[in-house]
């Protein structure tokens, strides 16, 4: 590989990392594959998604946050989310592009925060803004996207459930979206792709015991949040299936009972499911630890 190669690769690796942090995989190809597949779901959403992670990132250079965290993509993920929920939610109009360019830089910001408490925020900086932004911006309902209704039926497409389960995560409802999704996570992490699976289809089947909407169920909206629990807290030990089994339940019940309030779910419930499960892995091992003494 040529010297100006290297020098490429270097220069985009946080971008392309950044996009692959969403799913918290520190890759510059299941970056590239996530971008691919956001720009298989909506071109307008994958330019949204360049452009945030190009802003998040250059304001984290620019405010001279640490270099390596730059590099492993911390400060691209949750700007990502913005740029693609901004599209989702609202018409690509110039407010919009602005509200991109504004909300990028600061979920970067709220990001940093949290690095530097060594809290481990994961997307709730993103969460942040978006719910800031979706009250201010739904006072000028000419922005608002209206989402199309869709007649077409999932039951019993397993194939459906898994990739909207996957590719709602970035606000996709492509299944090829899904796919390309779950093709950059295992090409990182092998195992976290087993462990997503595993938590579409726990989630899956607890959503169906809660009576919530089978379409729902398989648009993958009852789904995205346990699976990014599942990869969180996936591992090769006893206590790793533990955790990510709790992990999956809370984060299941959140969403539902977010979803009966009509509140804007995002992923919060991951964050909050994640939060709680480390408490109770702390609590569990500081136990064990007495319990020895």
């Amino acid at each position: 590989m040529t010297r100006q190669k290297q020098n490429f690769l270097h220069m985009v690796a946080p971008f392309f990392k950044g996009i692959g942090q969403i799913m918290l995989q520190n890759s510059v190809w299941t970056g590239l594959f996530f971008l691919a597949g956001i720009c298989c779901g909506s071109l307008m959403m994958g330019l949204a998604a360049a452009i945030a992670v190009i802003i998040g990132t250059f304001t984290a250079m620019l405010l001279k946050y640490d270099e390596d965290e730059i590099n492993s993509g911390l400060y691209g993920f949750s700007a990502t989310l913005v740029g693609v929920a901004l599209i989702c939610f609202f018409q690509p109009t110039i407010i919009i592009w602005i509200a991109v360019l504004v909300g990028s830089a600061l979920a970067t910001i709220i990001q940093h925060l949290f690095i530097a408490k060594k809290v481990p925020a994961y997307t709730f900086p993103f969460i942040l803004v978006t719910w800031l932004l979706l009250r201010i911006l739904h006072y000028v309902p000419f922005l608002i996207q209206q989402q199309p209704v869709s007649f077409v039926t999932y039951a019993n497409n397993y194939l459906a459930l898994f990739s909207h389960g996957i590719g709602q995560v970035i606000f996709q409802s492509n299944i090829w979206a899904g796919i390309l999704f779950m093709v950059g996570v295992f090409i990182s992490r092998p195992i976290a792709a087993i462990y997503a699976i595993v938590g579409i289809a726990l989630s899956g089947m607890l959503a169906y015991q809660l009576k919530e909407p089978i379409s729902d169920i398989y648009l993958g909206l009852l789904s995205y949040n346990a699976l990014l629990c599942s990869i969180t807290f996936g591992g090769n030990k006893s206590e790793d299936v533990l955790m990510t089994l709790i992990s999956v339940v809370l984060s299941v019940l959140i969403t539902v009972q977010m979803r009966h309030l009509n509140l804007p779910v995002l992923t919060f419930p991951f964050v909050l499911a994640t939060w709680l499960t480390i408490v109770i892995k702390m609590v569990k091992q500081t136990v064990q630890l007495k319990l020895k003494q």
